[in-house]
């Protein structure tokens, strides 16, 4: 709460709502908040777009299970060669297609064994494919059942992740675009209490936020995202 102190009496919280302007491939939104003391009133500008992700990460694992670990190998060598068949099928480049993590697990080497231990060994190998092509790993993802039908099982298969790595490129424009959103609420402000807007005595950028473009599900999942991005600037009033 404010302390009475700090605040005149006459001045009061005001809200200031500037509906949202789409153009091009960004929405912009106004100011969202606007307070007056000390003749100044501080304003935050909003500004988001919509952007499609510029890469994709699909991580496919399987394993195999048994007393003879040369055999077990050769099981996951076997699904090994048909995964990048598989993906090669789909037009990945071999570049793309790389090994992750190899797990070996001997069952009988730990401290603690289950009584019901049915296979000595459990062998585990990652494929990850990173790739830039966000639409060909999603028409994959959907066709993973041909892998299955191949005889490799997946195991924690959590699907792809979709990564928008050039912010960069839309950083200067939407600051650019919270700012002109800010002072166009400022200048709102000024005009409703019969004032005349002065300079700028402070100014803060908030953190870029990578959102999912939808609501439901979680960001990583989603091709499309939501950037968002807040600035507070107090100007003077006089």
């Amino acid at each position: 709460m404010t302390s009475p102190q700090l605040v005149p009496a006459v001045a009061g919280a005001v809200i200031l709502a500037l509906g949202a302007a789409a153009g091009g491939a960004f929405i912009g939104k106004g100011v969202e908040n606007a307070r007056v003391g000390a003749r100044n009133v501080t304003v935050r500008g909003v500004s988001e777009r919509e952007v499609k992700a510029d890469l994709a990460v699909l991580a496919l694992k399987f394993a195999a299970a048994g007393d003879d670990l040369a055999a077990v190998q050769a099981d996951v060598d076997a699904d090994l060669a048909a995964t990048r068949r598989f993906l090669a099928q789909r037009g990945f480049a071999a570049g793309e297609i790389d090994l992750g993590r190899f797990e070996v697990t001997d069952q009988y080497a730990r401290e603690y064994q289950a009584s019901d231990i049915r296979a000595r060994y459990r062998v585990a190998q990652t494929v990850i494919v990173r790739t830039p092509n966000v639409d060909r790993v999603q028409q994959t993802s959907r066709a993973l059942d041909g892998l299955v039908r191949q005889g490799v099982v997946l195991q924690d298969y959590n699907g792809p992740s979709y990564i928008f790595t050039k912010l960069n490129s839309v950083r200067g424009p939407m600051i650019a675009e919270a700012t002109a959103s800010a002072r166009n609420g400022a200048q709102q402000f000024a005009r409703d209490s019969d004032s005349n807007l002065g300079g700028i005595a402070q100014a803060t950028q908030g953190s870029f936020e990578i959102l999912g473009r939808d609501e439901i599900g979680d960001e990583s999942s989603q091709v499309f995202k939501r950037v968002r991005v807040v600035t507070t600037i107090t100007y003077q009033l006089r």
